[in-house]
């Protein structure tokens, strides 16, 4: 009986040295089983990666060797030829000429006022507001036309000078001299029976030019306010 035990024990010994043993084996086997499983993984996604990158690769090339498409040209097509365009003749801001007064230069506005020119040369002395004597005679058929033809009409005597400045005359500047120029002709056309109610003056020296030439800028205008202005 002792040795019958003794060989039990020893072949239940060895039963559980194999079965350690086969549990150990199995285990290593399942080990390497997922290394592996997990190394297969890796280049399966690997691969698919390396496919992915190639037909992207191979897109960009097709693209890359497709012909352009022609472009269309920009240019508007032709049209019809314009219109001709009829130029704008620009209307003259010059005063129109009307029949004279007193045989002097009458001009009308755009506005429509009559205005009688005086030529400072004709009418006075260089530097000097006294009406010349030999002048007397045209303003006094102004002064008749005033009377009767626009009796209804207010006057502006206004006094012009060119810009040449005054060096010897009792005038400090040339709008004193235009101011009593406007006012000498004033004083006479109501010595011819001219209202004094209807006539206004003003001077403006040499700020309202009418030529380049100097001499018809010096002048002294009867303006008959027979329009707008």
């Amino acid at each position: 009986m002792g040795l019958v035990n003794a060989i039990g024990l020893a072949n239940r010994g060895l039963a559980r040295r194999l079965l350690a043993t086969g549990l150990l084996l199995a285990g290593l086997s399942a080990g390497c089983q997922n290394k592996i499983y997990d190394q297969n993984k890796e280049l399966v996604d690997e691969n698919r990666a390396l496919r992915d990158q190639n037909d992207a690769l191979r897109r960009q090339q097709a693209q890359a060797q497709a012909p352009m498409p022609q472009q269309l040209p920009t240019q508007a097509p032709p049209s019809a030829a314009p219109p001709p365009v009829t130029p704008v003749v620009q209307q003259s801001a010059s005063p129109k000429s009307v029949e004279q007064i007193g045989g002097l230069e009458t001009t009308v506005t755009a506005r429509g006022n009559t205005v009688v020119h005086l030529p400072s040369d004709v009418f006075f002395d260089p530097g000097q507001a006294m009406l010349k004597q030999s002048a007397k005679a045209s303003l006094d058929k102004v002064a008749a036309a005033l009377k009767h033809k626009y009796s209804a009409s207010a006057l502006v005597v206004e006094g012009h000078t060119d810009s040449t400045p005054i060096r010897v005359s009792k005038w400090k500047d040339n709008m004193e001299l235009s101011e009593a120029r406007a006012a000498a002709v004033k004083q006479y056309l109501v010595s011819r029976g001219v209202a004094d109610s209807r006539i206004s003056t003003k001077g403006f020296g040499p700020n309202k030019p009418r030529s380049s030439d100097l001499s018809k800028n010096r002048r002294v205008e009867i303006v008959v306010m027979t329009g707008q202005d």
